[in-house]
């Protein structure tokens, strides 16, 4: 959205216009939520003038911009400088400033409250330790009002206080208050919600904001100011188990230099130079060799939770973006493709089974479907309904299925990592938090691949190194289909395709793992076909290791078989191409491929590998 002529878009509060505080001091993160109109954006505005924290002459700057544009003054403006928001009346978008008092210091979110813009409400919400909700006295309470305190619970805010505004508007009534007081806090109280404070307030006169009202004498005389003293920041989470949710990796070459980086932002911990890291949900490990630290000659030798950071390994391993970085010997977060989580919908489309949708969580993004709905709640009567659909504006306790799985904790152990949005058509339809973590078909499998990992004997050769001698990616083709789609001659067409390109590629059949790494089992073991698959997963990591292109044939595989192969191998490093013009499985398929020769078959998949990026197309 273009604002740059609205009259009030410069006003906006800022770090460098606001009360420098002292960087000794604690700080706290506060939402202010709310129904439309009810007065968020006037009591905060009210606040930030009635204890000085606007810069020299701001309050008279605003006042004359409204004077010149013939439109009454309003603390809100303080706050709201969106064209949009001021042309309609309403905060469209979470704005946030910093204060201070004599306690701590704060950050505040001013958070939308109209039902259009809960997404945004749910924004800025996450991750505030505190939370003033704020009703409108004369209007009472609003479905909205109920839906933000069940978000705001959903988010495990518990510090809340309600702050019943327009007071001025009912004559300072204390029935009125009391009435709205009443009806509020049993609403809270079914949703396991104990207010710390109702106030009455005016935004508009200054009532109870700052400074104790001369108007409602009835009134205990706490002030909006005095309640956020009383709030409590979160304890350090310097002392959890450390969580890095890997943003990005970065290599250097330039002059010598041949660091290889592994950023993000530490949630959680500390992690100091020659701790052992795991990178889940992987399970590669390596030791700390050193903590970055930007335009510094001097480096750290640890990092706390809420720094943005980067650190080297000792050893080289696969590390990428969306894994978890975790200390051995510290409890290690769940990983799974089964989540039961408590979600809010926000989509225009209702969240269904059977689409997919995207996961997001922290920077781990991966394609997911709704698996069940076990109960669907209305956020404002609290009704249970039975219904396999959650429509907009409806929470739900889901079960979810990912595509791979993720590393992420439960949200009674560490909120951060538990968090999560979903994406339906590229916006934001929902979120929430996960709960518990449910065994899949997988975990027995990535029991003994962290084994494994943690004992792997690592080659002085790394993968890069193999794959710039090579020209090509380690990458596990797997060729699947019915009886008789051609599957073999395919991928036998496909190895003597990439060899004579001078490619290091093999073919393994399935009967060579049946009568040798797999003569054990053959007819002795309720679960041949997983172990089967899991076997042939490990010796295919191992042609992986080695550099390999690998080509394996199998009928039918399902997409329960493939959740196996990619526990062991890296999901990335495995494409699997379906012959046949009907997939008759659930697998999902990178390239399918109808009736032709298998030559031509052959020379599709070398194209699509080009296309992937996994061997080098010459220009």
């Amino acid at each position: 959205m273009n604002n740059s002529k609205s009259p009030l878009n410069h006003l906006t509060p800022n770090t460098q216009n606001l009360t420098s505080v002292s960087h000794d001091n604690e700080l706290l993160s506060l939402v202010i939520v709310g129904h439309v109109d009810h007065g968020k954006s006037t009591v905060l505005g009210r606040m930030l003038a009635d204890t000085g924290a606007l810069p020299e002459g701001k309050l008279e700057q605003v006042k004359e911009v409204c004077r010149r544009n013939s439109r009454p003054f309003e603390y809100a403006f303080l706050l709201d400088a969106l064209k949009d928001e001021q042309a309609q009346g309403i905060t469209i978008d979470a704005a946030r400033c910093f204060f201070s008092t004599a306690t701590r210091k704060y950050i505040i979110i001013d958070a939308p409250g109209h039902i259009e813009f809960l997404k945004n409400m749910v924004t800025g919400a996450s991750r505030a330790e505190a939370a003033l909700l704020v009703i409108d006295a004369n209007e009472g309470v609003q479905e909205n009002s109920k839906r933000h305190g069940y978000l705001l619970a959903m988010l495990g805010i518990r510090q809340v206080a309600v702050v019943v505004n327009k007071m001025d508007l009912v004559n300072y009534d204390e029935d009125r208050f009391n009435a709205i007081e009443k009806e509020y806090r049993d609403f809270l109280k079914q949703i396991n919600v104990d207010p710390r404070a109702f106030i009455p307030v005016s935004g508009l006169e200054g009532d109870n904001v700052a400074k104790s009202s001369e108007h409602m004498s009835w009134s205990s005389g706490q002030t909006v100011l005095d309640i956020l003293d009383s709030f409590e920041s979160e304890k350090s989470p310097v002392d959890r188990p450390f969580r890095m949710p890997v943003q990005a990796v970065y290599k250097f070459t330039r002059g010598g230099d041949d660091r290889r980086i592994i950023a993000g932002t530490v949630e959680t911990g500390r992690l100091k130079v020659g701790d052992q890291v795991i990178f889940l949900p992987g399970g590669k490990t390596s030791m700390v060799k050193s903590i970055e630290s930007f335009n510094s000659d001097v480096l750290p030798n640890h990092v706390e939770a809420g720094a943005s950071t980067g650190f080297t390994l000792t050893e080289q391993i696969y590390v990428k973006r969306g894994m978890v970085a975790t200390v051995n010997g510290e409890p290690k977060p769940k990983i799974s493709t089964i989540l039961r989580a408590n979600m809010f919908w926000l989509g225009r489309k209702p969240f269904v089974p059977g689409k997919e949708y995207l996961l997001k969580l922290g920077t781990a993004k991966v394609r997911m479907t709704l698996n069940k709905v076990n109960r669907l709640i209305d956020a404002s009567s609290l009704k249970i309904e039975s219904r396999n659909e959650v429509r907009r504006h409806e929470v739900a306790e889901c079960v979810m299925k990912l595509e791979q799985a993720i590393a992420f904790d439960c949200a009674d152990e560490i909120s951060a990592t538990s968090r999560f949005v979903i994406v339906d058509d590229y916006e934001i339809a929902g979120g929430g938090i996960i709960v518990e973590s449910l065994e899949d078909s997988a975990s027995w499998v990535r029991e003994k691949v962290a084994i494994r990992n943690y004992r792997w004997e690592k080659s002085i050769i790394s993968i890069e190194k193999r794959a710039e001698k090579y020209n090509q990616k380690p990458t596990l083709v797997l060729i699947t289909g019915s009886r008789h789609s051609g599957k073999k001659p395919t991928a036998k067409a496909f190895e003597r395709l990439l060899f004579e390109d001078g490619k290091m590629v093999y073919f393994l059949g399935i009967g060579n793992l049946l009568y040798g790494v797999d003569a054990d089992l053959k007819g002795s073991s309720d679960n041949f076909r997983e172990e089967h698959i899991r076997r042939l997963a490990e010796v295919a990591n191992l042609m992986l290791d080695a550099g390999n292109i690998l080509a394996v044939t199998a009928i039918e595989l399902r997409q329960s078989d493939l959740d196996i192969i990619t526990s062991v191998i890296p999901h990335e490093q495995t494409k699997v191409v379906w012959m046949g013009k009907n997939v008759s499985t659930d697998i999902r398929v990178d390239l399918q491929l109808g009736d032709m020769t298998p030559a031509d078959a052959a020379g599709k998949i070398k194209s699509f590998l080009q296309k992937d990026g996994i061997i080098f197309k010459p220009f």
